[in-house]
């Protein structure tokens, strides 16, 4: 990170660190009783995961979650301490490292116990696991058939100084979508297998399964923490359930760019691959030097929405790897000036929402997909940085 950027950037991807942390506490606010993780896997949803991880924490976080070893000891190798948890595992992946490096693990079969157990007798000290439940999402976690098996062999190898079972958790499959009869048989379900856990002995510290939707809009469902994800980021986790400002959420990433090319142009020109968009009489063209590289997908040509001169455009034909055109009507803004994908929508630019519609997909991916060649610069109380 570079507190001394002067250089003009091609575009960038402007992370609001003030928005995120407001994020938190608005979102603190909907479960005051449970702690709360914040989600950073994915490189933060794109946003950075960790300039991100410290925003989280100085606006409450307790816990910081991520997918991946290697994202969670990233975290730790950049000096974030306090609970981390990571869910993600292979075989052969760097248990030992997660041992070390005070981990919370998610353990979701024998095998993964075994490894685990295997690390941690190899460097002499205890790992923190949790158990996952799958209560209805049939993808990471352990079946109700399994869980007798895998909560005997972890109270065994707790018992052996070799774990300790931190907790209890699982994820919904349907929460984004009000009333899905999916949400109370899992949470049914996971109350059922954490019950069974502990009449068995096991004494979590945090039992936990509410995603974003789940803590904003399923109390019942906060138990000792919960762990937003997309709404950290100020974007809804479903339009069904409400917009941002509904919750109390306000969109962090801006992605903008700046024109790399104006030119005047006469009617019948065919614009970019394929030629799906020829320009109806004279007019002027802008390049957007952003394309389906740098994650503006591919999907949205024809339909994706820009800010150019205080108007609402649309990408002119195909999307590029590596650019766009947009027909400016007959305004002639300069090279240089500014287009706005999306952002907050408070000067009347797009949201990654409306990108998502125009793609045919979710906000998560809109956020997500913004690449390497763009640079984050993150702005807080007025100062910027980039990296």
């Amino acid at each position: 990170m570079n507190d001394n950027v002067t250089a003009p950037l091609r575009a960038r991807a402007e992370i609001d660190l003030g928005a995120l942390k407001a994020n938190v506490r608005s979102l603190r606010a909907h479960a005051p009783g449970a702690a709360f993780m914040a989600v950073v896997k994915a490189d933060a949803y794109g946003h950075g995961m960790i300039p991100v991880a410290r925003a989280a924490k100085e606006a409450g976080a307790e816990w910081i979650g991520a997918a991946t070893p290697d994202e969670a000891l990233e975290l730790r190798a950049a000096g974030l301490t306090g609970r981390v948890m990571c869910w993600l595992w292979v075989p052969g992946d760097p248990w030992r490292e997660g041992v070390e490096a005070d981990l919370d693990m998610s353990v979701s079969g024998m095998w993964a116990l075994r490894e685990v157990t295997d690390a941690a007798r190899a460097v002499g000290r205890t790992a923190r696991i949790q158990l996952k439940a799958d209560t209805g999402l049939g993808r990471n976690g352990c079946l109700p058939a399994d869980w007798p098996e895998l909560v005997r062999e972890a109270l065994s190898a707790q018992a052996a100084g070799h774990v300790t079972v931190t907790g209890l958790w699982s994820h919904f499959a349907c929460a984004d979508e009000p009333g899905h009869p999916s949400i109370a048989a899992q949470l049914d379900r996971f109350r059922e297998m954490v019950a069974y856990a502990k009449e068995r002995g096991v004494t979590p510290e945090v039992r936990h399964i509410a995603n974003s939707p789940g803590t904003l809009t399923l109390p019942e469902t906060h138990f000792d923490l919960v762990r937003p994800g997309i709404a950290m980021y100020g974007i809804s986790p479903s339009p069904e359930l409400g917009t941002p400002a509904d919750f109390g959420l306000r969109p962090v990433m801006t992605l903008k760019a700046n024109l790399a090319l104006v030119k005047q142009a006469p009617g019948g020109l065919g614009v970019s691959y394929g030629h799906h968009y020829v320009t109806p009489g004279a007019t002027t063209l802008g390049l957007v030097p952003l394309g389906y590289a740098d994650g503006v997908p591919r999907h949205a040509s024809g339909t994706g929405p820009v800010l150019i001169g205080g108007k609402r455009r649309t990408v002119a034909g195909r999307i590029a790897m590596d650019q766009f055109v947009v027909d400016l009507g007959g305004d002639e803004p300069a090279a240089g000036d500014e287009a706005v994908l999306f952002g907050p929508g408070d000067a009347g630019e797009p949201t990654a929402e409306d990108w998502a519609v125009a793609a045919g997909t979710i906000a998560y991916e809109i956020v997500t997909r913004i690449g390497s060649r763009v640079p984050r610069v993150y702005v807080d109380t007025g100062k910027k940085s980039a990296t």
